[in-house]
């Protein structure tokens, strides 16, 4: 058995990122969202940049890609508990 490095696991992430994605670009295509569908499309690129850089050992695209998956999880977390109503959001 082999051990995992970062560097493996990190690929793993970018591929599952992306994969989620794209994923959720057609959905946003069949809702005709324009907002979503840029959102989501510059989403893509960061993790594109994020995969390439892990496989060409490109720290500054690991640190952009890091730095814009933080904004990415931070912004879904606001949007999931504005739509759920928490902490009174919606007034």
């Amino acid at each position: 058995m082999g051990c995992c490095t970062g560097r493996c696991t990190l690929i793993l992430l970018c591929s599952l990122q992306l994969l989620v994605a794209l994923e959720r670009q057609v959905f946003d295509f069949l809702g005709y969202q324009w907002a979503p569908i840029l959102a989501n499309f510059l989403h893509i690129i960061i993790v594109i940049l994020g995969f390439f850089g892990t496989i060409q050992y490109r720290s500054r695209y690991i640190v952009v890609y890091a730095v814009w998956t933080a904004v990415w999880v931070t912004w879904n977390v606001f949007i999931i508990c504005f739509y759920l109503e928490v902490g009174g959001l919606s007034k």
